[in-house]
């Protein structure tokens, strides 16, 4: 004991001069000592700083010349760049440079546009359904944003796909407020892993993109909180980041960057949040309204109208209708982000050689290969057999390269753009063709194989070579970008009618589809394979043959419902489209919190694909499902058997549905696993269930209630199956439990009515 003594007192001394010098060196500058906590260093910086550096703060620029406006970014930023904010030098405080978005460091058009490893699409992403697989690829771009000497990523978008047809749809992570919650709150946690702060976006329910500047979301409050919200909340207390970009529509009436319903009472009050709220590019319509609701940032001026937070909110302040109090809360959630995050005591440091190109394309491959989903394999075409003699390869710009999204996410990758001829050039675009051939790792891995090309232009060609072919390979392509949302789930040029013209001069043919979300296949029942590839990052030629060839087994499940036909969705046309500017209108989410599938349970809708589906090259049995409660909190656990021939991934899904009490739809995906196994061998697994998805919101108390009653809990490998009679489930008895807007247990009867 006295040698404890001794070793604890000579700690202690050594902490006190310790603690002497960080006084010494940081006695002018108290707020840049590392050892306090984050909110005091803001607070003690926020009382040194003058009236005009607050201000500089909440106030971001273009960090690209604006031709349009005639606008010159500031010298200091980057070139080509999303945004920058001047920081307090004289204080420490560094400039704020941005950069989109969330697939990789991307770059405004023009002649100095930085190159970048793409990430897949979110929606393959969130198909892996691994968390860590979201985790490294969101670790990857933040280090390469970070060489590049940026320290915001405009990242994280977890918008659901209400709307199938939206065109930033690739961004996201799909339907369900679970696993997109839960994916892109991995990526955050990933990308801010580098000391480079993520932002959350696009708060809230900014679900399309026809008229998303003047459109009205109508949705009651309860079933936002249960929805769009829930996703939002779940990422950001996975991922917690330092940002959150309030979006650019309107919901019940206010719009999303001046709603204090939305920015000050559910995200800063409710959730707890404390970094700063910065607007979209363009999403500012007010001075006082705007900061008084709980907006901290005006982001990328000229987008807006007007300056609303440079001299018009000085003018503000100094006349009180935005309290020096607010403007000082203001900057100390940026102050607070920017020291929580490591962004003042790291400070970035361009070192573009520093980048390991080769290693970032390994992630990417990764994730693609993770992602992509098998949605049909019949007669086994797949996996590709190397003895193949004759293969027809056709469509898709297969032969030149993989299909990108449009829009602020576009990472310009190395050796530039593989169809530079295709239109529109500017503004969403340009349509970009990533230098990955599909064709040219096809033919490295068939060297004694006749692998032919047809670009499918002319159907009747394409079916010739198809006719002289053992196995056809059809890449069929549908770009969709930010800025507009595509007219139906058919895909574009004729495609559809390319590919019935070749299945049906050969049965074994394979399509590989690169889309920016869920696609109607009126020529299904005559192929005999199809695979999901999304848009599969700047490597993708590479990871899609490595798939087609069974060098990786196909493990993606489908995160959104694929619906037979546009008739299937809550609003079968499309709100607001053909496009009109400037016009207002409303879109009425009537179906609620129910969602993709829970739409399609409710409504005992069968949809082409079902949410969670995805194939492998091999098969699973899962059985061994035990469920119960323990400590107020639901458990389940099960094993899942690798009953075929070659080693697979296969993700186990958890649903819940009331037996008696009543949700908004008969079930919801509760917890996941994604598990390995070898053949023959089994592996066990477990979730834990967040109870917040056992209750119904209460929007008058702000808590979430659980119903006392029985409830089901299904093991299944997608929630088709888990709606049907053979499916593997449990009954549990939950007593009536209340928990906090967070999830936290008030009531003093946990759900197993047992006493602690």
């Amino acid at each position: 004991m006295r040698f404890k003594k001794q070793i604890s007192l000579l700690s202690a001394a050594v902490a006190m001069c310790w603690g002497s010098v960080l006084a010494a060196e940081t006695g002018a500058q108290p707020w840049m000592n590392a050892q306090l906590a984050a909110g005091e260093r803001a607070d003690l910086a926020v009382r040194e700083m003058t009236l005009d550096e607050k201000l500089k703060l909440v106030y971001g620029y273009l960090g690209a010349d604006m031709e349009s406006k005639k606008t010159k970014r500031p010298e200091e930023s980057h070139k080509q760049s999303a945004g920058f904010i001047y920081g307090v030098p004289r204080l420490g405080i560094p400039h704020l440079r941005e950069t989109d978005a969330g697939l990789g460091v991307a770059s405004q058009a023009g002649p100095d546009a930085r190159h970048g490893t793409a990430l897949p699409s979110g929606l393959n992403t969130a198909a892996t359904w691994d968390l860590k697989t979201a985790y490294e690829g969101g670790a990857m771009i933040g280090a390469e944003a970070r060489a590049y000497g940026f320290n915001v990523l405009l990242a994280g978008g977890v918008n659901l796909m209400r709307e199938p047809r939206n065109g930033r749809n690739f961004e996201y992570a799909g339907e369900d407020p679970l696993l997109a919650g839960k994916i892109v709150g991995a990526q955050i946690k990933g990308i801010q892993s580098n000391r480079v702060v993520s932002t959350l976006k696009h708060f809230a329910l900014n679900d399309q993109e026809t008229n998303r500047t003047t459109l009205n979301v109508k949705i009651d409050d309860q079933s936002a909180r249960m929805s769009d919200l829930l996703a939002l909340q779940i990422a950001k207390e996975d991922g917690n980041p330092g940002s959150v970009m309030c979006s650019y529509n309107r919901v019940n009436g206010v719009y999303g960057c001046e709603s204090s319903y939305l920015l000050t009472e559910v995200l800063k009050k409710d959730w707890g949040f404390k970094g700063w709220v910065m607007s979209d590019w363009g999403a500012v319509h007010s001075t006082i309204p705007a900061a008084n609701a709980g907006l901290d940032q005006q982001s990328g001026m000229p987008f807006d109208l007007a300056d609303y937070f440079g001299p018009p909110l000085k003018e503000a302040v100094l006349n009180g209708w935005v309290p020096q109090a607010r403007l000082d809360d203001m900057v100390r959630r940026i102050l607070y982000a920017m020291f929580e995050h490591g962004v003042v005591d790291q400070p970035v440091k361009p070192a573009a050689e520093s980048i390991d190109f080769k290693a970032n394309a390994a992630v990417s491959i990764k994730d693609a290969q993770e992602g992509m989903v098998l949605l049909k394999n019949s007669g086994a075409v797949l996996p590709l057999n190397q003895s193949v003699q004759r293969v027809a390869v056709i469509g898709g710009y297969a032969d030149r390269g993989v299909m990108a999204g449009g829009g602020s996410s576009l990472v310009y990758p190395q050796g530039g753009n593989a169809a530079p001829e295709l239109m529109p050039k500017t503004w969403p675009g340009p349509v970009m063709i990533y230098p990955s051939s599909p064709l040219k790792a096809i033919q490295a891995r068939l060297p004694k194989a006749v692998v032919a090309y047809s670009d499918g232009k002319d159907p009747a060609a394409a079916a010739r070579l198809a006719r002289e072919s053992d196995v056809v390979l059809v890449f069929a392509t549908q770009w969709t970008g930010e800025g507009f949302d595509v007219p139906n789930l058919s895909l574009p040029g004729k495609q559809d009618e390319l590919i019935a013209a070749v299945a049906a001069a050969n049965a074994k043919t394979v399509v590989v589809l690169e889309t920016g979300g869920p696609v109607t296949m009126p020529w299904l029942p005559k192929v005999a394979s199809v695979l999901e590839a999304w848009y599969p990052g700047s490597s993708g030629g590479e990871a899609i043959a490595g798939v087609l060839f069974g060098e990786v087994n196909p493990s993606g499940h489908l995160p959104a419902t694929f619906p037979a036909s546009e008739a299937q969705l809550p609003r079968p046309a499309l709100d607001g489209y053909p496009e009109v500017a400037d016009k207002r209108f409303d879109v009425h989410y009537h179906e609620g919190a129910a969602v993709g599938y829970k739409w399609f349970d409710l409504k005992g809708l069968k949809p082409l694909f079902p949410f969670g589906h995805g194939l492998s090259y091999t098969d699973f049995a899962m059985s061994d499902l035990s469920a119960g409660v323990k400590d107020g909190i639901l458990h389940a656990s099960f094993t899942v058997k690798n009953v075929g021939r070659v080693a697979g991934k296969e993700v186990a899904q958890v649903y819940v549905a009331p037996v008696s009490a009543r949700w908004e739809a008969p079930k919801r995906l509760v917890g996941f696993q994604k598990v390995e196994a070898a053949p023959g061998a089994s592996v066990k697994a477990a979730v834990t269930v967040d109870p917040r998805l056992l209750a119904m919101y209460d929007s008058a108390s702000k808590t979430w209630k659980v119903a006392k009653g029985d409830y089901k809990v299904i093991l299944a490998a997608d929630a088709a199956e888990a709606a049907g009679s053979k499916a593997v489930s449990k009954v549990v008895h939950l007593e009536a439990a209340v928990y906090d807007v967070n999830g936290k247990p008030i009531s003093s009867k946990p759900m197993n009515g047992q006493k602690h």
